[in-house]
């Protein structure tokens, strides 16, 4: 394409970046958080520049406005989010308003949600939504299986009321302690594990299993807002490395508030990953060692709280947790996914039943649903790690792609009804589809940028990476700037084959640079071996994962890479790898902007942390991974970024290295980010967040900035 034929696009700062933040990054308005029922499927929808969301249902009818927030509540009063709530949110990053969770019973003939802490319950048939009489707040409110009763949280304690109002609220089961929590999640689990409930229904929606959280063992950090002196700093539990955990138990608690505590061994196994309670058997306990080598299924007889050992599966370095890993089918065979011939594949039975499933050439991401016949997964494909499927593995050894192979899928939904989220490389569009029938999206279509987009590449032993460079140019331009754009770390992913995931790499490429987005070792689904490079070592393999890209890149597009004029950029992960890259090898990177880096990974949480560097907090990998020590060495370009609320990378993180940096006499730039966490939701902020970020690498790089 030449220069005269790309479509004019106003690129100056900050008109994309905010346009971005406005839509968050396109995605408001696609519906998301979907439930599918036999007759019906709910879901949550707004406009494509509105973060404020609405309960919507598709069946017979066609789709149908269930609850808006905005008719729910009065127009002057402003949202009201409990603490609890708020936590909740960080840890999921949610970045919605209104209604932003719900839960349905089996049926979806009910539909319960949370709203400034007041319980709302909408009957789904008539559209009719109430609000019911608890004091409140309200947390998580979730239906039994039948619809006929909802359990809550209110200050810390299980409540349980009756779905049609018809009685007082009943309580379940409550602690002294203001270190105890019942029916919440801790924050390992809902941070690192991806649990974020603390109760379950049983089938009959007699009881319920529910955690109980003592946090006293956890040590307490305080966070201040240092732009109010008025305000009190807020107290937290931080579980860091090699500190002790919160003490987690289960109860199975009828509806009368009896208790029967449920036994396992909690010091060999003490991580609660998940509880799985079918219609098809006794309820599973999913529990994990502290090491992270071994994962064991328990099952669980409700009446006694005793357990016994289903399987208990240990292999090194660490065992992946995958989301909806075990369930059952419905004639009570275990399914689960276990890491095999390098990759993770679907185990059918237990014992000398066992049975593997499924392709060697995929690598199971999370398992959706189960039939007697099949297992619905999503699956990375080992050859373009970039790609996501949903796929059935049948029990007859057949493997059915369901999706695009070629773009990145996800699925929720039964064997027989089925809700496919789809991507491309090719556009930025997402689209969703139930049992194939298209749902209606608001989202607004991102502007066409003048970029061209090379690859994916790599995979395999090698680091996969996309390349996007400004459209038209030849070797005649001369090289380009670079920009290293990478997370780099384990456990996600940022070279996708979906368009909309590379929106703010392709307005930096428009603006002069070719930018570099890699997944180096420990990225998920080029191989267990591929994951497991970098344990007891967060600093090596990823930053040289950086380089040998960046090399490659270069011999493959010869003339377009200046490679004496490279700047990485990161947030979280990538933040501690942009200023790892220019603290060691200040070779080849020669600027870095550092969003809410971890600098010392013994201020990092246990379950993560531990996973990679072991639960000795003062061993050697330790002190080889984090940077703190490396301040010396500065002799680039280094701005670092942090939200002062963040309390999951504390800010802590930033102002020791800065400190580190002053004691050195290096110098460096801080970008302190008041009452921000480790995300915002904030239009402004993210949109001239970008735009400084660009202005900073343009200025250390020695480039003109647009007129």
């Amino acid at each position: 394409m030449s220069r005269e034929e790309v479509r004019p696009v106003d690129l100056t700062a900050p008109d994309f970046p905010r346009l971005h933040a406005r839509t968050q990054g396109f995605s408001l308005g696609v519906p998301r958080s979907l439930t599918v029922a036999a007759e019906r499927t709910l879901f949550l929808r707004g406009e494509g520049d509105r973060p404020e969301q609405a309960l919507w249902c598709l069946d017979g009818d066609g789709e149908r406005l269930l609850a808006d927030a905005s008719t729910l509540m009065p127009a002057d009063l402003a949202e009201d989010i409990p603490a609890e709530e708020l936590a909740r949110r960080e840890r999921a990053r949610e970045r919605g308003s209104g209604i932003v969770a719900y839960a349905t019973d089996t049926d979806a003939d009910i539909a319960v949600f949370a709203l400034s802490g007041k319980l709302m319950a909408c009957d789904v048939a008539s559209g009719l939504t109430e609000q019911l009489a608890v004091d409140g707040p309200v947390v998580d409110p979730r239906p039994s299986p039948d619809g006929r009763m909802i359990a809550y949280v209110e200050h810390e304690a299980l409540w349980v009321v009756r779905a049609d109002g018809t009685n007082a609220p009943r309580l379940l089961a409550r602690d002294a302690s203001p270190d105890v929590s019942w029916g919440l999640a801790e924050f390992v689990a809902g941070e690192e594990m991806g649990r974020t409930r603390g109760f379950w229904w049983a089938p009959d929606g007699r009881s319920l299993i529910a955690a109980r959280v003592d946090t006293a063992p956890v040590q307490q950090w305080w966070i201040a807002g240092p732009v109010d002196p008025d305000a009190r700093p807020v107290r937290i539990r931080y579980p860091a490395a090699g500190t002790p955990n919160a003490d987690v138990t289960l109860s199975v608690v009828d509806l009368g508030g009896n208790r029967t505590d449920i036994d396992w061994d909690r010091e060999a196994l003490p991580y609660v990953a998940d509880v799985v309670w079918t219609p098809a058997g006794p309820p599973l306990l999913v529990v994990q060692s502290r090491d992270q080598r071994r994962v064991a299924v328990l099952r669980v007889d409700p009446a006694t709280g005793a357990t016994d050992v289903l399987v208990d599966d240990v292999a090194d370095p660490w065992i992946e947790l995958v989301p909806g890993s075990p369930t059952r089918t419905p004639d009570g065979r275990l399914v689960r996914v276990v890491q095999v011939d390098d990759t993770r594949r679907i185990a059918l039975g237990t014992g000398a039943d066992e049975r593997l499933l499924g392709d060697r050439g995929l690598t199971v991401a999370s398992i959706v649903c189960a039939s007697d016949d099949a297992v619905t997964v999503t699956a990375h494909v080992r050859a373009t790690p970039w790609c996501t499927v949903v796929a059935t593995v049948g029990t007859d050894g057949t493997t059915t792609i369901l999706s695009d192979p070629d773009g990145v899928a996800g699925a929720t939904g039964r064997p027989d009804r089925l809700a496919i989220v789809q991507r491309h490389l090719s556009d930025t569009t997402t689209t969703v589809t139930v049992d194939g029938t298209p749902l209606a999206s608001n989202a607004q279509v991102a502007p066409e940028l003048p970029v061209t987009v090379v690859g994916p590449v790599g995979g395999g032993d090698t680091p996969a990476s996309l390349l996007l460079h400004p459209s038209g140019w030849t070797p005649a331009d001369g090289p380009l700037p670079v920009l290293v754009d990478s997370y780099g770390g384990p456990h996600a992913r940022r070279v996708l084959a979906a368009g909309g995931a590379h929106l703010t790499p392709s307005w930096f490429a428009a603006n002069g640079f070719a930018v570099l987005v890699t997944d180096g070792p420990g990225a998920p689904g080029q191989s267990l071996a591929w994951e497991a490079a970098i344990h007891h070592d967060l600093a090596t393999p990823p930053l040289q994962g950086q380089i040998d890209a960046l090399h490659r890149a270069a011999e493959d597009h010869p003339g377009l890479l200046d490679l004496d004029r490279v700047g990485i950029r990161g947030w979280s992960f990538g933040g501690y790898l942009a200023a790892l890259a220019v603290l060691r090898r200040p070779d080849v990177f020669h600027t870095a902007v550092s969003g809410a880096p971890v600098t010392d990974w013994t201020l990092y949480d246990t379950h993560y942390t531990e996973r990679y560097l072991g639960v000795d907090a003062t061993g050697q990998p330790y002190a080889d991974s984090s940077i703190i020590d490396d301040a010396p060495a500065l002799t680039r370009p280094l701005l670092l970024i942090h939200g002062l609320a963040d309390d999951n990378v504390v800010a802590a993180h930033t102002l020791r290295l800065s400190r580190a940096l002053l004691e050195a006499g290096r110098p460096h730039e801080v970008l302190p980010l008041s009452g921000v966490t480790h995300f915002t939701p904030n239009e402004a902020v993210n949109a001239n967040l970008t735009a400084l970020q660009l202005t900073f690498l343009q200025r250390t790089l020695g480039l003109d900035a647009p007129a």
